[in-house]
This record gives C-alpha cells, structure tokens and sequence, in this order.
C-alpha cells in the first residue's frame, strides 16, 4: 500500500513539473514580448523628443563650433556627455545629425546646404539680402540616423533587441525628423559679418 502511494505522488510530482515547464515558457515568452513591445514604443516616443530637443538647441547654436554641436547631441539624448540613449540602444549621441536648410522662393521647398556661410553674422546678412538664396540658412534639421551622405539623406538606424523572443531584427528605427526655424545660430547681438 505504502509503495503504491509513493508511486502515485512520484507521477504527480513529474507531472506537476512538466505542466509548470509549460505554462513557464508560454508565461515568461508572454512577459518578455511585453516588454520588448514596450521598448519599442519607448523608443518611437523617445525619438521624436531627442530630435525635438537637437534642432531647438541647434537653431541657437554656432554651427561652426564641433564643441558646442556635440554637447547639443549629448543633451538631445539626456547625456552630459557623447553616449548612447538610456534604454535606448543603439541610439546614442553619435546617431543624432544636425544640417541646414535653405528655402527656394519658387517651389517652397527645403533644400540641405553642403557649403554654410563662413559665420553666423555672414548668415543672418545673406538672409536680409536674399532670404530664399542657397546661402541663407532659414531651418535646422535633427534626425536620427545611422549616417547621412553629403546631400542630407538619411539611413535609417536598424533596431536591436533585448529579449529573443521575438524576431524584429528587419526592423528599422524611423529617423524621427524635426524642422525649426534657424534662431541666432549661434550670433551674438550686433556682431559684424564675417568676410
């Protein structure tokens, strides 16, 4: 009697293991696609407000001045200094891309600028001049990137996964554009165009 009890709960026991083993994997599949899912809409909310914050700082910025650009880049993902997004990874300061933008009188559209005018003050001129030539700086852009080539398009950023468990690995970050208009650049009050 006693052995056919020790029987009976040993086959209990084993089953008990395998239906934990079961429900386990469907549980804890669950719970990590969960927050793989809210990572992602972390990030797509996320994005917007470090482009946000880069092109209001840039606006402001001297785009001569390396310096003062990257501590744009490093504030626009909540850094002090150059570094990857919280949580956010492979976002990092480095992924953040400042350019310029002129506007074209008869189509009203925005074109990327590859040469700037030699200084902030130069800028401001050549828009009291003309302020739909090629050389006069009205919007900053900021996006997130993977790189930009020279005529300012953008590759997108590919997004990388913490849990496993799902496959988005064909997944790409948006760039997450935004327009301003050009502030001061970066000039002081009354400052003399440079030559």
């Amino acid at each position: 009697m006693k052995r056919s009890i020790a029987k009976a709960r040993g086959k209990q026991t084993g089953s008990a293991a395998i239906e934990f083993a079961l429900v386990g994997i469907i549980f804890f599949t669950i719970v990590f696609a969960t927050l793989e899912l809210a990572r992602v809409e972390y990030l797509l909310n996320t994005l917007e407000e470090v482009t946000r914050r880069a092109a209001a700082a840039a606006a402001n910025v001297d785009y001569r001045n390396a310096a003062a650009l990257e501590n744009v880049r490093a504030a626009a993902v909540f850094r002090h200094s150059s570094g990857p997004l919280a949580l956010g990874t492979p976002v990092g300061s480095s992924n953040v891309k400042i350019d310029y933008l002129s506007l074209s009188k008869g189509t009203w559209t925005l074109h990327h600028m590859n040469a700037l005018p030699a200084c902030p003050a130069g800028n401001r001129l050549n828009c009291m001049t003309d302020p739909n030539a090629d050389n006069c700086i009205r919007f900053v852009r900021a996006r997130v990137c993977a790189s930009m080539d020279g005529s300012g398009n953008c590759t997108n950023l590919p997004y990388r996964m913490v849990f496993p468990f799902l496959d988005l690995s064909r997944m790409t970050l948006p760039s997450a554009e935004t327009i301003v208009p050009a502030g001061t650049l970066g000039a002081p009050a009354g400052a003399m165009p440079c030559t």
